[in-house]
């Protein structure tokens, strides 16, 4: 199982996460299911194949919702990638939920088995969704039909992200966002699960950064309060920390900065950081040119790169190499982004 999908399980495992993507997506955000109407049941089941050997299959989530006399028994699917077999395995899981039921005893009630499939992908899920659809046809021969329930995260609506009540409405605007190529600023709505909200940033946004940040067990926690701690120890370790498939690009394109010689560094430390940086430079320029040089270089990268940071999240590599060649496009973008 990937790093990926633990994480999703991780926090799709807790009752208010669950309960709040059934009633999202369901329900439309009633809140119908309530997470004290959760009960935990097995996610293996057992079958045999043609070799007569017990195999098991290990669904993502499983959850028996009990309201009164309405029972369901609600299971999550993870997709970070389009599976053209999604319907084969859904209904191979399915099956084995009525299965179970077939071995309960005869006067036991019979129930729904209901699997949503959530698809984080950036792309849209082009691919079958029924299972006639999947499979080959004879003319003239009707079979069963089995339909799946697929539901992009990455394209819900803004006020679908905004009906989820749980940390899973974070995650949602999260992938909403990076679809867009939006930038991500974060939400000051609490955080229940911290430490599953910081494991989940550290794998998605590829970023250890967010599992070493230092909280207060007291304090209340929002995605605004932890990006600023990001920020806090960025300038230091923001190089050494970065995104480790795009450290050679980078090292290219920092080498490249240097080069372009301590006048050139003065000069666009100067006009980048303006105001904020009026006051080194004229220390700078106190402690003389060999002093100046040095700290030019220093602020400059500091700014280009948390620059570059955002170009490399949001996948836009051919404007990282026209940032170093056009001084102007720099400008710019730092000022679209805040970093002036």
């Amino acid at each position: 199982m990937g790093q990926k999908d633990i994480v999703e399980k991780m926090l799709e495992d807790y009752p208010d996460v669950f309960a709040d993507i059934i009633n999202v997506l369901i329900f439309h955000g009633e809140p119908v299911v309530k997470e004290d109407e959760l009960h935990q049941t097995k996610t293996r089941s057992q079958y045999k194949a043609d070799d007569s050997e017990l195999h098991e299959q290990e669904r993502d989530n499983l959850k028996l919702w009990i309201s009164g006399s309405r029972i369901v028994l609600f299971g999550l699917e993870n997709q970070t990638a389009i599976d053209h077999d999604m319907s084969l395995r859904v209904i191979g899981y399915d099956g084995a939920s009525y299965r179970e039921q077939l071995l309960e005893s005869p006067g036991n009630k019979r129930y729904q088995v209901v699997t949503l499939v959530l698809y984080f992908g950036d792309q849209p899920w082009r691919s079958q969704k029924s299972l006639q659809d999947r499979i080959s046809r004879v003319e003239g021969i009707m079979g069963s039909d089995y339909k799946i329930q697929v539901f992009e995260i990455a394209f819900l609506t803004d006020e679908q992200v905004q009906m989820f009540r749980s940390d899973f409405g974070i995650i949602a605007d999260y992938f909403v966002k990076r679809r867009r190529r939006e930038v991500y600023e974060g939400s000051r709505k609490p955080i229940r699960h911290v430490d599953a909200m910081l494991k989940f940033m550290a794998v998605f946004a590829k970023d250890q950064r967010f599992l070493k940040i230092k909280l207060d067990e007291k304090e209340e926690v929002n995605m605004c309060v932890i990006l600023d701690r990001v920020e806090e120890r960025g300038r230091q370790e923001g190089i050494r920390i970065g995104r480790e498939e795009e450290r050679a690009r980078t090292d290219k394109i920092l080498d490249q900065v240097e080069e372009r010689g301590r006048q050139e560094g003065i000069r666009i430390g100067r006009e980048e950081e303006r105001a904020r940086t009026d006051k080194i430079l004229d220390q700078v320029e106190e402690r003389g040119r060999q002093e100046g040089i040095r700290i030019g270089r220093e602020e400059e990268r500091a700014r280009t790169l948390r620059l570059i940071g955002i170009l490399l999240q949001q996948g836009r590599a051919d404007d990282i190499e026209r940032v170093c060649a056009d001084e102007q496009y720099c400008k710019k973008l730092l000022n679209q982004y805040g970093l002036q």
